[in-house]
């Protein structure tokens, strides 16, 4: 059986999606067999942040009104073969779809894959009951801010209405020199906030940021390793986060430091 493992914050504009879409990846490139699962009805990007907008054929709302099989709608990553995207629409009303349909698609697909993952929608709404019924695990993605904080942490607590089993934290656009100066809030205070194991830490990385305005996922870049130790961790059970820090300490550090504040 696969996990499945749900992919929600608290507000938008914090890169869940973008997580979502790398984690797909890199656990893919650990050699497991993933599916990606857009659920965000009416507002879905995933499949524009993969680069595989043009393959999409079918999507979750014709899986559900019977229009396709699940697998007819599941489209193949070119360049991880063993990363599958189910996409979602942007012309369905989401109040059609429930979180027993989005259930009964993984059932479907439970045994052919190692990890399922489902992208949450922002916020608390509907769309968060659909992506979190079918999921015994989350991961709560915020930024170093404390907004994305607080809306979090309410996600924490409805959370534990659902049949999730573990949570886990990932923070995103983690800036080491701001951490190094003390103008941005550390990790361990975001830690202790949340009240949920730490996963992973991935740094501001201009090329995400490139990455989801192409279409095209980096495997390159500096976030590179944060997400292999990310979806390392999240298989084996590990705690080695990825030190944002490392490249602003020292004397070139410190010149690389004071160059970016004054960029």
């Amino acid at each position: 059986m696969a996990r499945k493992i749900v992919v929600t914050s608290g507000k938008g504009g914090v890169g869940k999606t973008t997580v979502c879409a790398n984690l797909g990846v890199y656990l893919s490139r650990l050699g497991f067999r993933v599916v990606v699962i857009d659920v965000d009805i009416g507002l879905n990007n995933l499949d524009v942040i993969m680069g595989l907008e043009r393959q999409v054929i079918f999507d979750i709302t014709d899986v559900v009104s019977g229009k396709c099989r699940v697998r007819q709608a599941l489209v193949q990553d070119p360049n991880f073969p063993s990363l599958y995207l189910l996409p979602s629409s942007h012309t369905y009303s989401a109040s059609k779809i429930t979180g027993e349909h989005i259930k009964n698609i993984i059932d479907i697909i439970d045994h052919s894959f190692d990890y399922i993952l489902i992208d949450c929608p922002a916020g608390v709404e509907a769309g968060f009951h659909r992506a979190v019924f079918p999921a015994n695990e989350a991961l709560i993605v915020v930024t170093p801010h404390l907004s994305s904080i607080r809306d979090a942490d309410k996600v924490v607590g409805l959370l534990s209405e659902y049949n999730i089993e573990s949570k886990g934290l990932v923070i995103n656009r983690m800036r080491g020199d701001l951490l190094l100066s003390g103008e941005m809030m550390n990790i361990e205070s975001i830690v202790k906030a949340m009240g949920i194991p730490l996963l992973g830490v991935i740094p501001e990385d201009d090329n995400v940021s490139k990455m989801s305005a192409d279409g095209r996922i980096m495997t390159d870049c500096e976030s590179a390793r944060a997400f292999t130790l990310l979806s390392e961790n999240i298989h084996n059970g590990c705690k080695k986060i990825y030190d944002c820090t490392y490249k602003y300490r020292g004397l070139m550090g410190y010149l690389k430091r004071s160059i970016k504040k004054h960029v």
